[in-house]
Parts: C-alpha cells; structure tokens; sequence
C-alpha cells in the first residue's frame, strides 16, 4: 500500500490527513515541513514533492504571510491575507501537479492569537463554500505559558478546529535558539521535554479529539549551529512513547513533530523516526540554499549586471538576460529545491506515493 491508494492529490484534512500520518508512523518516516513566503519558495516545494514522489508539508509563518502579502501593511490582517493568498495558490497547484500536500500555519503564541481567529475565520468561509478546509492544520505555540494554560488555550481552539477537520499541533517544551514569535529560554531543562509533561498534554487534548501533534523539545532548536553544538536527546521520546503506553495501552500513542535545527546528527534523527516522529520542520537550511545560487549567479554575472546597458562584450550591448528577475530567482527555486530533496531523503520519505 503506498500514500495515494489511500488519499487523492491535493490539499489533505481531517481523516485523510490521520491515513497519511498513521502511514508515516508505521514505516518510519517523516515529512518534511517546509515554510514558504512566496510563489518561488512554494514552487520549490511543490517541485521537490514532485520529484521524490511523496507527500509534503508546505507552512506560513505569520512573518511569511506578512511578506507575501507585501509587506507593506503593518497589520494582523496583512499576515491573514498573505496566507490566504498563498494558501489558495498551494491548492491550485497541488491539484494541478499531483502532489499530496498538508497545508499549515507554524508557530503562534499568546499574541499571535488574533492571527490564528482571523485564519479561523477564513477557514469557515472556504468550508462553507467547497466543504473542506482551506489549512490542513494550525500550530499553538504557547510553551512559554505554563503548561495548564498552554492546554487550556490549546483545547479551545481545538475545539473549533475539530468542527472544521483541522488537525491542531501544539509544542510541549521550550526550542531553543531564535523564532519570530518567542524568545528562547535560559533554562535548558526547559529544553527537554518530560513523559509526564507529554502524558498530561495528551490526555488532556484526546478529551477534544485525537487529529494532533506535538512538538516534544528533546534539545531543538532554531536557527544554525554547527554540527555537535546541539544536543540532541531523541531518547526522551521513546521514554514517553512507552510511559503513555503504560498508561493507555495503546501502541506508540504520540504523533511527534521535529522542530528542526542546523546541526542535527542524522544518527539522531533516525532515532527520532523510529520513536514515532511523522513530521520534521526545515526552514533555515532551505533559505540558504536559495540565496546560495542566487549569490553564485550574481559573483558570476557581476560584470554584465552594473547597468542595462553595457558589459564586457560591447558598450552597446543590453544586460536584460541577466538582471531579468526570473533567471535569478530561478536559480535560487532549484536550489531551495534541491535541499528539499536532501530533507525527503534524510527522513526515509522518498517514493512514498
């Protein structure tokens, strides 16, 4: 059995979403998340996705939202229409090119609340009218907050999301290094996220439902490190995997989310797959990857991209070919591409269609 004997290509939700994760868990893989903040980031998704042959997870930000959008409207509502407009886009092309996509919103805390009411908004409006949701899912991270009001709030929310199919993922824990949303914590037990902390949030959200994640910190963080500067415990999820066991008898009851950081070990991230890990976030390494080529395109066209008219081969000549916005942005889509494919195959998710 593979991915599309079970969904059809598109934008996924509700049940078929809990196919694809149960699918993903049972054979130790992840996919991974990539966020976006324009046609170009989207397109580098959608064509790695393309390429490998399986499922992907394509995210905004409310900071990508915001930049989609323009960046011109310093408002919530610049981050909600920035989403929307990208989020309509994923679910064009997705049908067009035959890729099974989950469509998310990344983290959001206490203040970014009004953001995620008025995505809320915008999900009813599209279920109204084509009866599914326009986002797969919503991301709460409220793990600054202490843990009871993290869940609170979390349930609430949940709530709504369950009558729409929208799967909720929260994060347990605190991610270390930098976020647009939160700042990292000095405590690094903080880092480390305990069976009791993990049985608690779970009990407390399966009262609500059982379509969510959670993000379980075992040493993440955000941002670039070198390699061995993170420290990575994976084993922390294998211990509350079978200490919720214990308590519920079900089998490998946490559908975990790996909050990427540059330097992770791939020993480790192996570990984190067989402990139930489903989906993996990569964002800083793809963002260097695109402007990587970018970079090398313009050290190696310096000369013809001083003027329009003008280069080494005439003083005459036009330099359209090379400033033209599409050749460099190609550039960087491949190669914001191609560092997705190296993610696919790192998290075993190759040819899973």
């Amino acid at each position: 059995m593979w991915i599309l004997d079970i969904v059809k290509p598109w934008v996924i939700y509700g049940e078929d979403l809990k196919k694809v994760y149960a699918f993903a868990k049972q054979n130790n893989f992840a996919i991974p998340a990539i966020n976006v903040v324009g046609s170009n980031s989207i397109n580098a998704a959608l064509e790695a996705a393309k390429e490998v042959n399986s499922p992907v997870i394509i995210q905004f930000s409310s900071g990508g939202g915001k930049f989609l959008w323009g960046n011109w409207l310093e408002t919530v509502e610049a981050q909600i229409l920035g989403c929307v407009v990208g989020a309509l886009q994923v679910h064009t092309l997705a049908e067009a090119m035959w890729v099974v996509v989950i469509l998310h919103t990344d983290h959001a805390n206490k203040k970014a609340l009004p953001w995620i009411d008025w995505l809320l908004e915008e999900n009813k409006k599209y279920f109204a009218k084509n009866a599914r949701p326009l986002f797969s899912s919503h991301m709460l991270d409220l793990s600054v907050e202490p843990l009871e009001e993290n869940i609170e709030i979390s349930k609430k929310y949940f709530k709504e999301f369950n009558k729409l199919n929208i799967w909720l993922e929260v994060e347990i824990g605190i991610t270390g290094g930098e976020e647009e949303w939160a700042d990292s914590t000095s405590d690094k037990s903080k880092m480390y996220t305990s069976p009791e902390e993990l049985y608690y949030a779970y009990s407390e959200l399966s009262k609500v439902g059982d379509n969510f994640t959670i993000a379980a910190m075992f040493g993440n963080v955000h941002w670039v490190y070198k390699p061995g500067n993170v420290e990575l415990k994976p084993e922390i999820l294998d211990q509350a995997q079978k200490y919720i066991e214990e308590k519920t008898g079900k089998i490998k009851p946490l559908d975990y989310v790996f909050h990427w950081g540059s330097g992770s070990e791939e020993s480790k991230i192996k570990q984190a797959l067989e402990y139930g890990v489903i989906k993996m976030n990569v964002d800083t390494d793809t963002q260097w990857a695109f402007w990587e080529w970018v970079k090398e395109f313009i050290e190696k066209n310096k000369d013809y991209m001083q003027s329009q008219i003008w280069n080494p081969e005439g003083e005459d000549l036009p330099n359209k070919k090379y400033y033209d916005p599409r050749k460099w942005l190609a550039r960087g889509q491949e190669s914001m591409k191609n560092r997705i494919i190296k993610a696919f195959e790192d998290l075993n998710a190759v040819n899973k269609n």
